[in-house]
């Protein structure tokens, strides 16, 4: 693939996206055009001009709280191992990323609540079907309405995309009917030794982009020139960043930049949706961006079956799934950390 590393960025942009909101088409195309030069040339940035209110998150936060109070026992009757479409508690060291290290936090993964007689469910596509829901009054409510709000943020966000590609705003809408976006609930305790020890290692999102909410720093990003830079807190902004699809579908125009949380040397929470795409979804670079007689950077590659490889890849009861001939991985799968800065410094060096 063709080296187009983004600049060597030392901070994230602000994108205003109080424009993707506007009856006017003029407001929509500004805030678009901000959101598309930050995709191109840093692949993170923070979200300002929102619509997700504080009321919601606190919800979600104060709810997430009490959920990872609970005793190890408690969370482990919801464990994710038990779930036939990946979604439950995922303890401490479940999860390991492509450096082969155990990652410190503990998560709790959901998705949208789709009812066991859904066509699809089914069917048997992977990561769709109803959640586990721990017994605590009023969690189910607190996150599910946060989920439904951060949802309607990555449609605005997604239309801004559309434009910034040069498409009309609902052009990737026919690629989201039902798609397998997961909300994380993350919390990462207090760790005196996090120097040495990964919150959460090294890697790209699989989906299109991610809306993060965090509560404390420890987030960084890699830039073009293959350096860790900090990711501060900026009150009331989400921190987005471009996913695998998106690199793909302009051909490495938008960039998919590798991340990692370390350093948490104070309690943290963090709560990630991952925007993605139906999980049939055949993904390859948009014409535009593929010259006459040029050869596209990536093949077609189906959105589900490149996020079921990957989280195959990284968490344990999968792996162990695997060495049992369980399961195994959709044909033409990808290692992990295949996209990204990281894989764009491998590939320069292996030049």
């Amino acid at each position: 693939m063709a080296s187009r590393s983004p600049l060597a960025f030392t901070e994230l942009p602000v994108v205003d996206v109080s424009g993707l909101y506007s009856a006017s088409r003029q407001d929509r195309l500004a805030a678009a055009e901000a959101l598309g030069k930050a995709a191109r040339e840093v692949g993170f940035l923070y979200v300002t001009g929102h619509r997700v209110s504080r009321d919601v998150r606190s919800g979600l936060i104060d709810q997430t709280k009490q959920f990872f109070a609970l005793s190890e026992q408690e969370k482990m009757e919801i464990y994710i191992g038990k779930s036939p479409n990946h979604r439950g508690y995922v303890p401490p060291g479940e999860e390991v990323m492509a450096d082969g290290k155990g990652d410190t936090k503990e998560a709790l993964d959901l998705g949208p609540e789709i009812p066991p007689d859904h066509a699809l469910v089914k069917s048997g596509t992977p990561f769709l079907g109803p959640n586990q829901w721990p017994v605590l009054d009023g969690f189910q409510s607190a996150v599910s309405t946060y989920y439904d709000a951060v949802f309607d943020l990555g449609r605005h966000l997604l239309h801004g995309f559309a434009l910034a590609l040069g498409e009309e705003e609902e052009f990737f809408d026919k690629y989201v009917t039902c798609p397998p976006s997961q909300l994380r609930l993350l919390h990462y305790p207090f760790n005196s030794q996090a120097s040495d020890s990964p919150g959460i290692g090294a890697h790209t999102d699989y989906e299109c982009f991610t809306l993060l909410l965090p509560t404390a720093p420890g987030l960084e990003v890699m830039n073009g020139a293959g350096d860790w830079i900090d990711v501060p807190l900026l009150p009331d902004a989400y921190v987005v960043n471009i996913g695998d699809m998106m690199e793909v579908w302009t051909n490495g125009r938008f960039v998919a930049t590798s991340h990692r949380v370390r350093k948490v040397k104070e309690e943290r929470y963090s709560f990630p949706l991952f925007f993605a795409c139906d999980y049939d979804t055949v993904v390859e670079p948009l014409p535009a961006f593929v010259a006459e007689n040029e050869k596209p950077n990536f093949g077609p590659i189906k959105a589900g079956d490149h996020l079921l490889a990957q989280t195959m890849q990284s968490f344990t009861y999968l792996i162990e799934k695997q060495k049992r001939g369980e399961i195994g991985l959709p044909e033409g799968a990808k290692e992990l950390s295949s996209f990204g800065q990281a894989a764009r410094q491998k590939a320069d060096a292996d030049a």
